[in-house]
């Protein structure tokens, strides 16, 4: 057995049993090849903090505000620049309606509002448009504006991020999804997303928000152009911020996803590169407890796998996407699906809602 070999296995033994690991050892999960082993144990870990046998997930929908974004990520074929383009769009308030109106329909009471970053929106525009959602909806639990988002504002308004989150929050802001943390590296950054919030930013604009008692959800796109390396350094810097704040609720990681609209020119890795990033992830990320499948980038079957690779949770019903969907990739999954899902891999469907309390 070689020395490689040798330091995957033996970090693979320490993270089951309940150890954290280091960075080296978190490199050395990432240079094996025994995918087998991976899902085992990081299914050991998932048992261990989550015994009850449920799968849970919960019912939303995701609304895009607005398509028009001024920031041109490389990866990203949903955006539409600024001007008088005419695939761009802001929602209006009937549409938003409508939308909302849909998801109460089927017993949903919690959305995920996110848009482009639009030059002409200011902060009041989104305080206005949350006070009126919460008043005409009042038990509707808003998940928006991820930290790019929130730093566009800031750097819109010349305001600390502390305000800017302070006065959504009064608006109307519940938490804070955890969009645009791709790879939290500022050399992966400064090639996929030049424009974007730098890595320190997204972290600090969580920091800000969980200290201001706004909790949040984190995540990982991998599969592009970053190393070995750097996949486990973002690893590591969200797990040095949850060591410090405890506000990330749960983990979600998903692949890139390229049809050839993206100008980023890398291809697609599979579901078996999927499904040991998620392993490692759930071995290394020992002080996040939920982690969510990815089956809108995966499909079905490989969210029943998934399962058994560290995530407890199915996510959403998402009774609307068009971000991923705009790169090609249109999984869809009522919640009949997600409990065939559940019950396929052997676990027990169980609604939620984002603080993970079981409806």
């Amino acid at each position: 057995m070689t020395t490689a070999t040798t330091a995957f296995y033996e970090a693979i033994e320490k993270a089951a049993a309940g150890e954290r690991l280091s960075y080296e050892e978190g490199l050395a999960l990432l240079e094996g090849d025994d995918l087998v082993a991976l899902g085992a144990a990081a299914d050991d870990v998932r048992a261990r903090l989550h015994p009850e046998g449920y799968a849970t997930y919960c019912v939303d929908r995701n609304i895009n505000y607005t398509n028009v974004c001024d920031v041109y990520c490389t990866f990203c074929a949903f955006y539409r620049p600024p001007g008088d383009h005419p695939e761009a769009y802001i929602r209006t308030r009937d549409e938003i309606r409508q939308k909302l109106d849909e998801l109460y329909a089927v017993g949903g009471k919690q959305i995920l509002l996110q848009g482009g970053h639009h030059p002409d929106l200011r902060i009041e525009w989104y305080e206005e448009l949350f006070s009126w959602m919460k008043g005409e909806f009042p038990d509707l639990h808003l998940h928006a504006l991820s930290p790019p988002e929130i730093h566009h504002i800031a750097r819109l308004e010349d305001m600390p991020y502390e305000v800017v989150l302070t006065r959504l929050h009064a608006a109307g802001l519940d938490s804070v999804p955890g969009g645009g943390g791709e790879i939290l590296v500022d050399r992966v950054r400064e090639k996929i997303s030049r424009l974007k919030v730098d890595a320190e930013g997204w972290l600090e604009v969580m920091r800000v928000a969980h200290n201001l008692g706004i909790r949040s959800s984190a995540t990982m796109m991998f599969g592009h152009v970053e190393t070995d390396a750097e996949r486990i350094e973002h690893l590591h810097r969200l797990r040095a911020l949850q060591d410090e704040t405890g506000g990330f609720t749960a983990y979600i990681c998903w692949t890139f996803q390229n049809d050839g609209a993206a100008p980023l020119k890398a291809q697609t890795v599979g579901s078996a590169e999927y499904l040991r990033m998620l392993a490692i992830s759930r071995l290394y990320l020992d002080n996040i407890v939920n982690f969510q499948s990815s089956w809108v980038t995966q499909g079905m079957k490989v969210g029943e796998i998934s399962l058994h690779y560290g995530c407890n949770d199915m996510g959403s019903t998402m009774l609307e996407e068009n971000v991923v969907s705009a790169a090609g990739t249109t999984y869809a999954l009522n919640e009949d699906d997600l409990h065939r899902m559940a019950r396929n891999a052997g676990f027990t469907p169980r609604r939620r809602n984002f603080f993970y309390e079981l409806i």
